[in-house]
């Protein structure tokens, strides 16, 4: 796993850490794993921080679960009061998963006008295959070469970034995300991308599985947050459709405001039409921390589902969860975050690009290249010493994982907290809570130029 924690790689650990990791590792076993060389302790959050047990004041520049803040106090009193009056399932009649069900589907377009609720992201990533895989009677989807979707054995399948003790059956193909660091950042990028959907669905045939869908994670987060070229997913999209199948789009990392606008795929519209996926797929940060998930879809899919297999989830949409959602978007739209993260977000990706243009005018040997993103969901990549970072294909910079981990562990160091990720985990991934505001964002920006220098 990129930037997880070795034992004994990193300096000398406060006795009492030492102590804490030596006791999970006993009793959880291995597989959990900690972040970074020197893992971080923490005992409260407040906002955009963390706190370690000395009072140790973290930058959390990574988190986008509690997406309006850790201890967010909308959240909390709303979490408190429900559970001091009523949490049941969803089999009993309650005012408020109806409520906050028409709250969500208001915010996505027609046909999308029904919700199931689930727990976890893979949860619902599961019932979406589910949904898919039924109405077309076929067996095959198509994701991106690192994708991540969940841990369900049905998410785990479709997740080749778990690496590769993780297998992909064949009723899977892996297709290749553009990357504009190779120079896929025109137009012909969306086609070339359409054209490996093509094959991809050609090969389902060929193993005699059939094409049921494609999911995609509408920021491709896993590949290395790729959202150019405007249009890319509605034009895969297309070719799915064209074939029978479904498009799944993944918005449990770049929903609910992530990019600076309710919904990730909303930025791979058609010139002349809205893009609408054919089922949406939601999570992490919908209840702050609270366990909550979800699947978006349209009446006719739903009717077709239900109409033949009894779905039901025991917690799911119960009703502390429900209300955890509900206070979300309330401080979503009433603290005006989604515009707050595109300031904040620019204001970020420009003073990125500042520190390249002057690592690169110092003839910097730690290579940034390619600052991107949208809203608050920003990337970078190290590429090798020396590379051409203009994005010529012919360039072709190599990934350097090693550079964007000193970069990653060199931020934890000044109490900063981001992480890595890509085929090659030599993309940073910096991802805040909603709230991350310009004092946050200067702070980071001081101590990443200051790790730049140093690796310089």
């Amino acid at each position: 796993m990129v930037n997880a924690y070795a034992p004994g790689s990193g300096s000398a650990l406060d006795p009492a850490d030492e102590a804490l990791i030596a006791r999970r590792t006993a009793v959880l076993g291995s597989p959990y794993r900690l972040f970074y060389r020197d893992p971080v302790h923490v005992v409260r959050g407040s906002g955009a921080h963390l706190f370690g047990p000395n009072g140790e004041d973290y930058l959390d520049a990574y988190n986008n679960v509690p997406s309006v803040g850790h201890a967010n106090p909308a959240v909390q009193a709303a979490v408190a009061a429900q559970l001091g009056e009523l949490n049941t399932h969803t089999r009993y009649l309650t005012d408020g998963v109806v409520e906050y069900a028409e709250r969500l589907t208001a915010k996505f377009p027609s046909p999308l006008d029904q919700v199931v609720f689930a727990c976890t992201g893979s949860e619902a990533v599961d019932l979406a295959l589910r949904i898919a895989r039924r109405h077309t009677g076929r067996e095959g989807i198509i994701v991106t070469r690192n994708a991540y979707h969940g841990t369900t054995a049905a998410a785990a399948e479709i997740s080749p970034s778990l690496g590769p003790g993780n297998p992909i059956p064949d009723r899977v193909v892996l297709v290749d995300a553009p990357d504009p660091l190779r120079g896929e950042t025109d137009p012909a990028a969306a086609e070339d991308f359409a054209a490996r959907v093509r094959d991809a669905i050609a090969e389902l045939e060929r193993r005699g599985v059939g094409l049921a869908g494609m999911i995609v994670d509408s920021a491709l987060t896993s590949d290395g947050l790729w959202l150019e070229p405007a249009g890319f997913l509605a034009r895969a999209a297309a070719e799915v459709r064209a074939a029978g199948g479904l498009y799944i789009a993944d918005e449990v990392q770049p929903g609910f405001g992530r990019l600076g606008d309710w919904w990730g795929f909303t930025r791979h519209g058609f010139a002349d039409q809205e893009f609408v996926p054919d089922l949406v797929v939601l999570g992490k940060p919908m209840g702050n921390g609270i366990p909550i998930s979800a699947v978006v879809g349209s009446a006719d899919l739903f009717d077709e589902f239900g109409g033949d297999v009894r779905y039901f989830n025991t917690f799911g949409g119960n009703p502390v969860s429900i209300a955890a959602a509900s206070a979300v978007l309330d401080e979503i739209e009433g603290r005006g975050l989604i515009a707050h993260a595109s300031a904040v977000g620019d204001r970020l990706r420009a003073g990125l690009r500042e520190i390249q243009a002057d690592a690169e005018r110092a003839g910097s040997g730690a290579g940034l290249a390619a600052v991107r993103g949208a809203g608050l969901f920003v990337a970078a990549d190290l590429v090798a010493p020396g590379a051409d970072h203009t994005g010529a294909p012919a360039s072709a910079p190599a990934p350097d994982g090693d550079a964007a981990l000193a970069v990653v562990n060199g931020l934890r160091e000044r109490r900063i907290l981001v992480s890595a990720s890509g085929r090659a985990g030599s993309t940073l991934k910096i991802r805040p809570p909603l709230v991350f505001d310009d004092r946050d964002a200067d702070r980071f920006l001081d101590g990443f130029a200051e790790v730049m220098r140093e690796l310089g």
